[in-house]
């Protein structure tokens, strides 16, 4: 059987006593910062050390501004909302390479690394609303494939295995005014790099409702869903879909949404747990346990066997209260896959 790779979405909880201005504020400086590359370099091998197999940079920018502060600024781009090649850079990239070399000096290989892109649709929205100029959308589809573009060809210690355009707003806003053809082709165009370069690419959908846009591309060819928090998604999905678009599912074995998990807390013990902070561990101990997510795996395997290509939590941590109860997730995670192969 195809192995099924353990990836996570991104963005992680800051270390205590870092503030997300203090954050902001260095990033906004485009340069490279000892002391911001610490914090993303630690909370990266935190994420190898709990067992990510393909790990994403962590996002500590918001997600539209990372890549929006650029394509807005004009000595970035070469015509409006079309990126430059040379400025098209991803920092937090930058950031890995030094850790990246140790750990492939001390282990022989190459570390795989997942790079998360905001979807020429998302930035769209984010600057447009619900318009339609579809010459403008794909001017946003070539500047994702060059900020995928850069990143590739300046990986030098670390191999990039997937590629993941984030798209929230397909399946969920309503604003959306452009054809399925128009999306179809502003992804594709956003995806032409990554797929030249053989990475895995994939769409981080937060609905499956039109997933099937996604099997409509010729550039992606994993479609990912939040399937631990919401399982029927699940049933939303049509495996010969994907067999006959040769597709393939990441599926969410872990749940991330940590306000609903903390107000069963808060209903059990009526109390504030943001503010009562001894119950927290309750939430890997005892409800995102190993045996729970490995049999959240177990049934989408049912469902879906060889189209399963990659598991892990649904969505990014960074809304979690500690990086040691997010590791402690990733450990989980890790944990109930393994149970899972050895049950095969």
């Amino acid at each position: 059987m195809a192995e099924i790779i353990f990836d996570d979405i991104g963005s992680f909880p800051l270390p205590a006593g870092t503030s997300k201005d203090w954050m902001a504020g260095k990033f906004s400086e485009k340069k490279s910062d000892a002391d911001l590359f610490k914090i993303i370099n630690d909370a990266f091998m935190k994420k190898v050390e709990a067992g990510v197999e393909v790990p994403t940079y962590p996002q500590y920018q918001d997600m539209n501004e990372q890549f929006l502060s650029i394509i807005r600024d004009p000595n970035c781009t070469e015509e409006p909302f079309k990126v430059k090649q040379s400025a098209a850079r991803i920092i937090e990239l930058e950031a890995i390479e030094s850790v990246a070399k140790a750990y492939r000096e001390e282990n022989g290989e190459k570390l795989d690394v997942r790079v998360c892109v905001t979807g020429p649709l998302e930035l769209y929205f984010k600057e447009f609303g619900g318009t339609e100029y579809v010459d403008i959308l794909n001017l946003f589809g070539e500047s994702v494939d060059r900020f995928v573009k850069n990143s590739l060809l300046s990986a030098k210690d670390f191999n990039i295995k997937t590629i993941s355009i984030d798209e929230p707003s397909i399946g969920i806003n309503p604003q959306v005014m452009f054809s399925d053809n128009d999306l179809i082709k502003a992804m594709d165009i956003a995806c032409s790099s990554a797929k030249k370069a053989g990475c895995d690419v994939e769409i981080h959908l937060h609905s499956p409702l039109h997933y099937k846009l996604a099997c409509q591309t010729e550039n992606i060819s994993v479609i990912g869903v939040e399937s631990a928090a919401t399982p029927s998604y699940l049933e939303l999905i049509d495996k010969k879909e994907l067999e006959d678009t040769d597709s393939y599912l990441r599926v969410g074995i872990a749940r991330t949404d940590i306000f609903n998990l903390v107000a069963v807390l808060n209903d059990k013990y009526n109390t504030n747990v943001w503010k009562e902070t001894q119950y927290f561990p309750e939430i890997i101990n005892e409800m995102e346990t190993p045996e729970v997510i490995s049999k959240r795996l177990s049934k989408a395997y049912s469902m879906f066997d060889e189209s399963i290509k990659y598991a892990g939590p649904d969505c990014g941590l960074g809304s979690w209260p500690s990086q040691e109860i997010a590791v402690q997730l990733l450990s989980n995670v890790a944990e109930g896959m393994a149970d899972f192969k050895k049950s095969l």
